[in-house]
């Protein structure tokens, strides 16, 4: 195996602007190559740390089998509880949505989008009165349920009171 060439401390703004772009671009693998870069320079770089999750969900759809474990690996490495429960809840929220592309059950992302509902309820309570990030992000997957029938549970709620918190919404990868 080839070993990575490192970057110089000078050069971490710059990488991550690249990262960035290589996201717009959606060059998701590029995007995680610099960002790991930067973090093997600057380990606890929160910027790089993030864009590095962000660029791994990026890749939920074509690399499905390990990007769900990776994208939590990286998680753990996030400070505070209001970052750990947005995160969470970008991972979920991606993941249903890769998994109703993917052609899965409607369970499958139902579930995990009310996964990440769950969890951008608790980031809300723990953000900054000025933050709308965590509503927002909620709001934006009430839509997507509301829009797409094919995301919608095919059990009756009778059954599975979701909304009650009784059962596991959320079924197994």
């Amino acid at each position: 195996m080839l070993k990575p060439k490192r970057i110089s401390k000078e050069a971490i703004p710059a990488a991550l602007e690249k990262a960035l772009r290589y996201r717009l671009l959606n060059e998701p693998a590029e995007a995680e190559s610099i960002c790991r870069d930067v973090l093997l320079v600057d380990p606890d770089n929160r910027n790089a740390t993030i864009t590095l999750l962000l660029a791994v969900t990026d890749q939920f759809e074509t690399e499905f089998a390990t990007a769900l474990d990776e994208a939590n690996r990286v998680l753990e490495q996030i400070h505070g509880d209001y970052e750990q429960a947005y995160y969470e809840g970008i991972i979920n929220e991606r993941w249903a949505k890769s998994q109703l592309a993917r052609g899965m059950p409607s369970d499958f992302s139902y579930g995990w989008m009310r996964k990440a509902m769950r969890c951008y309820e608790k980031a809300e309570q723990l953000s900054k009165p000025d933050d709308p990030d965590a509503l927002l992000r909620w709001n934006t997957c009430a839509r997507f349920l509301d829009r797409n029938e094919s995301a919608k549970p095919s059990y009756a709620s009778s059954t599975h009171d979701v909304e009650a918190g009784f059962g596991d919404d959320v079924p197994p990868r």
